[in-house]
């Protein structure tokens, strides 16, 4: 499938939200595409994490991935992973949940309300501080059918990068399908840490479905010494699988 891209501003509380925006080229496959909300890892929309995007974009859907420091810094920005590393983690000190919270709405709501997306069905994934945010919006909002977390940060901890933050408390609110995607030697989520997950998901009732890999933290970012091709590769196909499961429901 032809994809294209651009990107997207819509104004917010906090000032304009802009986000990039990978879809189907043609008029046709982009107005049935399920909107898939595609959050990144600290850094922002990185090449690294378009890359991520076109995948999914190239399956038939519109992927859209917010800036995730909108409230903070100019629309647009991109942290480079190595000369701006102290400032993506700095920027953790000022997450936001209700800013997370419209942020998403917004998108929803802005991509419902065009004339090709009307009713368009939705489902989402996210990448380490990303991964906490899919797992929120399955929790915060019943138009998200299903999610693909991968090594979210601070669910077991109850932080939204360092903002206490109890997101894994609303388990009981999620009503789609998810996906939870771990590396075995992650630093940031300890097994005990996933084990609360895993419970407090089985407590609630929530259908999930876990892959543990071999792998490291950010594992599916395709820079540096951490990659896993092939653990990626089977990541992005049981997210696809899941996708696909509750968009034709």
């Amino acid at each position: 499938m032809r994809i294209q891209e651009r990107s997207s501003d819509i104004a917010t509380s906090f000032g304009t939200l802009r986000s990039a925006v990978v879809e189907p080229a043609e008029d046709r496959e982009r107005a049935r595409a399920p909107l898939l909300l595609c959050f990144p890892d600290i850094f922002g929309n990185s090449e690294a994490h378009a890359r991520v995007m076109r995948r999914f974009a190239g399956h038939g859907y519109v992927v859209v991935s917010p800036d995730p420091w909108a409230h903070t810094l100019p629309p647009g920005t991109v942290l480079d992973f190595d000369a701006d590393r102290q400032k993506a983690l700095d920027c953790q000190n000022t997450a936001s949940a209700a800013a997370v919270d419209e942020a998403r709405a917004a998108i929803i709501d802005h991509e419902g309300v065009t004339p090709d997306g009307v009713g368009r069905v939705v489902v989402a994934s996210g990448f380490c501080y990303g991964g906490h945010l899919s797992f929120r919006a399955a929790a915060t909002d019943p138009r998200v059918r299903a999610s693909a977390c991968f090594y979210g940060t601070g669910l077991h901890n109850n932080r939204l990068g360092t903002v206490e933050t109890p997101t894994l408390s609303l388990a009981p609110q999620i009503t789609g399908e998810l996906l939870l995607v771990w590396g075995r030697n992650d630093p940031h989520i300890p097994p005990e840490g996933r084990a609360l997950i895993h419970r407090a998901l089985d407590d609630a009732g929530v259908a999930f479905e876990t892959r543990l890999y071999a792998a490291e933290h950010a594992f599916a970012r395709d820079v540096g010494p951490r990659f896993d091709p092939a653990a990626t590769d089977d990541a992005i196909a049981a997210a696809l699988a899941l996708f696909q499961r509750a968009t034709s429901a």
